[in-house]
C-alpha cells in the first residue's frame, strides 16, 4: 500500500471533522447545516470507501500480523482507528456519540459498516475474520473451571444449568419481555461458549424465563426482540450487538466453534444440537434464533413475527435463512409485511418441529434433549447446516449486512419512529419494546 493512499485519506477525513466541529450539534442544527453536515459526511465515506477498494487486504492483513493474530471485530476495528487515522471513528468519538440518544447522534457507526463491508467481501480475510468471532471468549474461558464444578452460573440476563448432559440456557430479562440488548447478547455469547466448551454437555436448551411484567406474570416469554427503548437512548451497539450477535454466538449456535490454532488442526469440532423452546411468542431477533436451532418446541399458543421492516432495519440472517426454511413467498410475507405466524397453524409448523399444551412444555423439552443427545446428532447436524448455508454464502450476506444494517440504523424513517415511538419506557404490551 503507497504510505501516500493512507495520509491522504487521513488528511481528507481530518478536513471534514474540522467542518463538522464547526457546526452546532446534531439536534440543533437548521435544515441547511443538517445538508451540510450530510456532505460532509458522503465525501469522507466515499473517501474511506475508495481507499478500501483498494486496500482493505492490506489493511486487514496489517491488524492480524498477517492472518496470524485472531481478533475480534470490536478489537478489530479500534485498532483500524488507531493505525490508519481518518478510516473508523475513535474510540473517543464513539464514546461520544454513545452518550447520545439515537437521533442526535452524528452516525458514525456507518463507517464501521464501510469498513466490516470491504473486510467480510475478501474471501480470505473474511474467512479469518469468522473464525475469530467463533473462537472462545476471554470471559467464558475464565468462567469455564466453575462451570465444569458447578454446573450452573448466573451471568445476570442468562443463567446456565447443566442437567443430565444438557445445558440449559434461559433468558432473565424479564423486566422488557426479554428484549435483547448488549448486554444480553454478550451473556448469550458466554452461555454458549460455556455449553460448547464442557465436556459434560451433549445439547443446548434455550427458553426464556418466567415474567415479572404485569400482562404476562407468571408465563413465560421466549424473546421479544431487540429493545427498541435501549435504541432510542441510543444504547443498542452496531459492533456489540447488531453485527456482533451474527458473527458471535448466532454463527457458534450454527457453525459450531473455532479452536485457537484451528486451521492447524486435522478435525474441525462439530458444535453440538440446540433445541428452542418458545412460550408465548418468539418476536423479532427471537424469530431470528429459531432459524438456527435443529429442533424448536412451541406451546401451542405461541406466535411468531419478524417486524424488522416495519422498524425499517434488517432482521439479521433471517433474509439469508428464512426462506429456505419457510419459502420465498412466506418469507417475503413475515419479513416485508410483518405477518404473524401461529405456531398452531399450518404455516407454523415450517418455523417449528412440535407444537405441544403449554402445560406439556417441560415434558417436550427434557424428551428433546434425550433424542438429540447420541454421539452421531452433532457430526450429522454439521453436514446439514454445512449443505444448507455454507461459510462463504454466509460471510457473502454478512458483507453486505454490515453496511446495509448500518445505514438503516441512522435512516430518517428509523430515527422518526424510536424518537415519536420508544422516547418512553416499554409499554406493556407485546412487542411494544421490540422488532427484528
Amino acid at each position: 500500500m503507497p504510505p501516500e493512499d493512507a495520509a491522504a485519506l487521513g488528511a481528507r477525513v481530518e478536513a471534514g471533522e474540522e467542518r463538522l466541529a464547526a457546526l452546532p450539534a446534531r439536534p440543533a442544527r437548521d435544515p441547511a447545516q443538517h445538508r451540510a453536515a450530510a456532505l460532509v459526511h458522503d465525501a469522507c465515506r466515499t473517501a474511506r470507501a475508495g481507499f478500501l477498494r483498494l486496500h482493505a487486504e492490506t489493511v486487514y492483513r496489517r491488524l492480524t500480523a498477517n492472518l496470524t493474530r485472531p481478533r475480534r471485530i470490536a478489537d478489530l476495528v479500534h485498532a483500524a482507528a488507531t493505525e490508519f487515522p481518518g478510516l473508523v471513528p475513535t474510540r473517543e468519538q464513539l464514546a461520544e456519540e454513545r452518550r447520545r440518544p439515537q437521533a442526535a447522534k452524528e452516525g458514525r457507526e456507518i463507517d464501521q459498516g464501510i469498513f466490516f463491508q470491504a473486510v467480510l467481501r475478501s474471501p480470505e480475510c473474511g474467512e479469518h475474520l469468522l473464525e475469530a468471532m467463533r473462537l472462545p471468549t476471554d470471559r467464558a474461558v475464565a468462567l469455564l473451571p466453575e462451570f465444569r464444578a458447578t454446573g450452573r452460573l448466573d451471568l445476570g440476563p442468562v443463567r446456565i444449568e447443566r442437567r443430565s448432559g444438557a445445558a440449559h440456557l434461559t433468558i432473565h430479562n424479564e423486566h422488557c419481555l426479554n428484549a435483547e440488548d448488549d448486554a444480553l447478547t454478550a451473556a448469550m455469547e458466554t452461555a454458549v461458549d460455556l455449553a460448547l466448551l464442557d465436556e459434560e454437555v451433549r445439547v443446548g436448551v434455550l427458553r426464556g424465563a418466567v415474567m415479572t411484567h404485569p400482562r404476562y406474570a407468571g408465563r413465560r416469554v421466549f424473546s421479544a426482540g431487540i429493545n427498541l427503548s435501549e435504541l432510542h437512548a441510543g444504547r443498542i451497539s452496531f459492533v456489540d450487538f447488531l453485527l456482533g450477535r451474527e458473527l458471535g454466538y448466532i454463527s457458534k449456535l450454527w457453525h459450531g466453534p473455532a479452536v485457537p490454532g484451528g486451521a492447524e488442526g486435522w478435525h474441525h469440532p462439530a458444535g453440538k444440537p440446540w433445541i428452542a423452546a418458545v412460550d408465548t411468542f418468539a418476536i423479532g431477533g427471537g424469530m431470528q434464533l429459531l432459524l438456527v436451532f435443529d429442533h424448536v418446541i412451541a406451546a401451542a399458543d405461541a406466535y411468531f413475527s419478524l417486524p424488522a421492516a416495519q422498524e425499517g432495519i434488517v432482521p439479521g440472517a433471517g433474509n439469508l435463512r428464512l426462506g429456505r426454511l419457510a419459502g420465498g413467498r412466506l418469507a417475503r410475507r413475515v419479513i416485508l409485511s410483518g405477518a404473524k405466524i401461529r405456531a398452531a397453524a399450518p404455516e407454523g409448523r415450517l418455523i417449528c418441529d412440535e407444537v405441544v399444551d403449554p402445560r406439556d412444555m417441560d415434558a417436550a423439552v427434557e424428551a428433546a434433549a434425550a433424542r438429540l443427545s447420541g454421539p452421531a446428532v452433532a457430526p450429522n447436524r454439521r453436514m446439514l447446516n454445512l449443505a444448507d448455508e455454507p461459510a462463504d454464502a454466509f460471510r457473502r450476506y454478512m458483507a453486505e449486512f454490515a453496511l446495509e444494517q448500518a445505514i438503516r440504523l441512522y435512516a430518517d424513517d428509523v430515527l422518526d419512529k424510536v424518537e415519536r415511538s420508544w422516547a418512553r419506557p416499554e409499554r406493556p404490551r407485546a412487542g411494544a419494546v421490540t422488532a427484528g
